[in-house]
């Protein structure tokens, strides 16, 4: 059987406002748009034919059926997408912008993942998933075992820590998951934004590194935005890539997970890491221009 990425995490509609504003106070009007940060990367992976399995949940309702539609209409496999009667599905309400998007979420269905089989873990080549996957249970205990498992089985483990105080109750069950997450010597990616929102106070790029060279982890990457990605293996120092200078953003939402789709393919390629942040940059600059 070949390999795949196998993604644990959340599928939901991203409803982001028709027009740019600095917050949703100036939101008048809304589009309706298949997302969820886990989501949003395995379509990507899948565009650039990298083989995935998306494990998600949604509500049993028309909103759920518009995600399904969507990805049944990309050519993406939905028999690991479970639909729950008893629960809506989830719906983030999301400022367009060209920097960080603010944003409200409507949490329904997306945490009542189901435990997964080995059947599922054993032929996977990385498994991936996001803070807001790990935020509510019982996803966050599946998502543990899971990568558990893959661990036990030496399969590389992923995580997109896009923290927010918005999706998690309990800031202390966030510093106790990702102390978790780390026993399994995970891919890390961290946006400046979210070692911000987890320390609690505005960090520079400098005192970011600091803050996650005390992790244990494979890798671990630090996106600035226009200010480039810092990057480093385990113990080794950080180096250093520039972000590419484009002139007309389009859209910021959706970018960072763009970016870890395009490290993820070059790292599962065994490519040197910087090659991996590289491609990273450039499928990120392909978002943010509208291209993908």
């Amino acid at each position: 059987m070949q390999s795949y990425v196998l993604v644990i995490g959340e599928l939901l509609i991203d409803a982001i406002s028709c027009e740019y504003v600095d917050h949703l106070g100036q939101a008048a009007s809304l589009g309706l748009h298949p997302g969820g940060s886990a989501a949003n990367f395995c379509r990507f992976l899948h565009t650039y034919q990298v083989p995935t399995r998306l494990v998600a949940a949604v509500g049993q309702d028309g909103l759920g059926r518009q995600l399904l539609d969507h990805l049944q209409s990309i050519g993406l496999d939905t028999s690991y997408v479970a639909t729950m009667a008893q629960h809506a599905t989830s719906l983030i309400v999301v400022g367009r912008t060209k920097g960080t998007p603010d944003f409200i979420p409507y949490r329904g269905a997306d945490a009542q993942i189901a435990p997964i089989t080995d059947d599922l873990i054993e032929p996977a080549g990385l498994l991936h998933t996001s803070a807001f996957a790990l935020s509510q249970q019982p996803a966050r205990d599946t998502i543990l075992q899971a990568f558990d498992k893959a661990a036990q089985r030496g399969i590389p483990v992923s995580i997109d820590w896009n923290y927010s105080e918005k999706i998690w109750a309990n800031p202390e069950e966030a510093r106790q998951t990702l102390e978790k997450l780390q026993m399994f010597k995970p891919l890390f990616k961290f946006s400046l934004d979210d070692v911000s929102r987890m320390t609690g106070e505005p960090m520079s790029i400098v005192q970011a590194k600091v803050y996650l060279s005390n992790l244990q982890s494979n890798v671990v990457c630090l996106t600035c935005g226009g200010d480039g990605v810092w990057y480093k293996h385990a113990q080794e120092d950080w180096q250093y890539l520039p972000a590419q200078a484009i002139s007309d953003i389009k859209d910021a939402t959706g970018a960072g997970d763009a970016f870890w789709a395009g490290f993820v393919k070059a790292y599962l390629r065994n490519s040197p890491l910087a090659i991996c942040v590289q491609q990273g940059i450039d499928t990120a600059s392909q978002r943010l221009r509208g291209i993908l």
